[in-house]
């Protein structure tokens, strides 16, 4: 008998793995973004929005480094394995899974209640359901599919996003923006900086999961050339993007009517072309788009992470295993899928804090990543000290300094986000040292690969 393959193959190009990129995080120019506004006001979660994308754009410019010096399905994973030990290897993997299995759930709800709009009769719940088992499917027929589907989604939403900000454009209006500009406080102070603290977590959500493209870098034909080029133009369209709809968005009108909405865009737009137009319905269906991109591209991310979690011995061996035809990590899609499934028709039993099922998903998620920024920025400095003759094809520009800048951005965010979210932190810390402890005790003492 055979032994199952455990490497995948490489069939993505610069241009699909840009479309994963962006299509990772463009759900959240869509809906969750505006949150931030209730918190921080319109000028609070600028500014909030301005760290935020400082960190981010750091962040990728170093992280792209580690990407092309170790292309590996497990992505951060591997990178903290390699400079941190097991043990670093394994907070991190577990830190990603969190990311990208918890928000999940959250996306596919937004998609269930998009269609609920359209459609009354049919259950938001059985509607995520649905989508996630669309996608998982898509996923394990193949990745250049995925990936080419990944892609077409991610431009019609990309241009669906340029046309609500050249319809609203007319309307748009600075003094709209700055009115109640600190939200609660009556300018900037402590009290407008408690809101700022408050509204990261909101401004995070414009760019989390682009680091994704790490674990489809085992998939590309040519990493070493595609990663950068995917990379650093895809923080770019996001960072353009996530400026550009929130500032035509709350430009229009009243900006505090859209503060708690899942959906400020079409709303947004309403005020501008009334509730009967062709441009405000084509919003709504597409941007369905931008939610099914993200979807679509993290399921891609979660079943990599725990395919190379499997592949090391810190996960059965069976989430390890390659579809024979197919050569997609099946049994890890799948997995992930049955979390995520579970967690949607969980969202009437579980409240913390008073917040739904879904924000504190997406709290949980935002946890994860942060704790898996700190530590691949730490991994790269340690990389560049332990293996200097690592073959890097990209350097990180400004060495030490935007790596430095990352890491102690990411760490603020982390005290900020751990200050107004201190339930959530410490079940997440709970899950954390309990699986790192059970993990590590049942793995199978098998090479990173």
């Amino acid at each position: 008998m055979s032994q199952s393959p455990t490497n995948l193959h490489k069939t993505l190009g610069a241009f699909h793995l840009w479309g994963i990129a962006v299509g990772l995080v463009i759900s959240g120019e869509y809906f969750g973004w505006s949150y931030g506004w209730a918190t921080a006001g319109t000028l609070g979660f600028l500014v909030a929005t301005v760290f935020v994308a400082v960190i981010y754009t750091a962040f990728i410019f170093s992280f792209t480094e580690l990407t092309c010096a170790i292309p590996q399905a497990g992505g951060p994973f591997t990178y903290s394995s390699r400079a941190l030990g097991r043990w670093g290897g394994l907070v991190v993997g577990l830190a990603t899974l969190v990311e990208f299995i918890f928000a999940p759930p959250a996306i596919a709800l937004a998609i269930g209640a998009y269609l609920n709009v359209q459609f009354p009769g049919l259950s938001p719940k059985v509607a995520a359901c649905g989508a996630y088992l669309v996608f998982m499917a898509l996923n394990i027929v193949g990745v250049h599919i995925a990936a080419t589907f990944e892609l077409f989604i991610t431009i019609a939403a990309i241009i669906e996003l340029l046309v609500f900000m050249g319809v609203v454009a007319p309307a748009f209006s600075w003094q709209n923006f700055l009115h109640d500009g600190w939200g609660a406080a009556p300018h900037f102070g402590w009290e407008a900086m408690g809101g700022i603290f408050a509204a990261i977590p909101f401004a995070i959500w414009f760019f989390l999961a682009i680091e994704g493209v790490a674990m489809a870098a085992e998939e590309a034909k040519d990493p070493k050339r595609a990663i950068p080029i995917a990379y650093i133009a895809g923080v770019l369209t996001l960072v353009s993007l996530a400026f550009g709809v929130m500032l035509f968005a709350g430009g229009v009108g009243d900006w505090h009517s859209l503060a708690n909405l899942n959906d400020p865009l079409p709303q947004a737009m309403k005020r501008v072309v009334g509730s009967n137009s062709g441009w405000l319905h084509m919003l709504v269906w597409l941007g369905l788009f931008g939610l099914v991109a993200s979807l679509h591209g993290i399921i891609m991310g979660y079943a990599r992470q725990i395919f190379a979690l499997a592949r090391a011995g810190f996960l059965p061996k069976v989430l390890g295993q390659l579809h024979p035809r197919f050569q997609t990590p099946y049994m890890a899609t799948i997995a992930g899928g049955v979390i995520g499934i579970a967690a949607i028709f969980s969202d009437d039993f579980i409240s913390i804090n008073g917040q739904s099922l879904t924000a504190t998903l997406v709290t949980m998620s935002v946890f994860g990543a942060l704790t898996m920024y700190v530590l691949s920025m730490i991994s790269l400095f340690r990389l560049r000290r332990t293996e200097p003759d690592l073959h890097r094809s990209y350097r990180a520009p400004l060495y030490p300094v935007l790596p430095g800048i990352a890491l102690i951005g990411a760490l603020i965010a982390l005290v900020a986000v751990i200050s107004c979210n201190g339930t959530i932190f410490c079940i997440y810390l709970g899950f954390m040292v309990v699986l790192s402890v059970l993990f590590m005790a049942l793995s199978r003492k098998q090479p990173v690969q």
